[in-house]
């Protein structure tokens, strides 16, 4: 409020109005999901055959070639 005499702007104040509101997304949360870096858990999977192999922690998915066909695996 400028110069504290309460008229301040009619918009944007009040509670819930600070920064970070209205940002509850229920996303997967930090190290969830299927993109790079998504954590320990998890699988590879072979995009052309589909074969799926457990993923190891600190190897990339798209480091591991797959045992059947020898192609670049993915997340899943």
């Amino acid at each position: 409020m400028p110069r504290g005499d309460g008229m301040g702007p009619p918009w944007g104040s009040g509670p819930g109005t600070g920064r970070g509101s209205g940002r509850r997304t229920g996303g997967a949360g930090r190290m969830g999901g299927n993109r790079p870096g998504a954590g320990p858990s998890g699988e590879c999977v072979c995009p052309n055959c589909g074969e799926r192999l457990a993923h190891q922690a600190g190897i990339p998915c798209y480091n591991v070639s797959c045992p059947k066909c020898g192609a670049k695996m993915a997340r899943a």
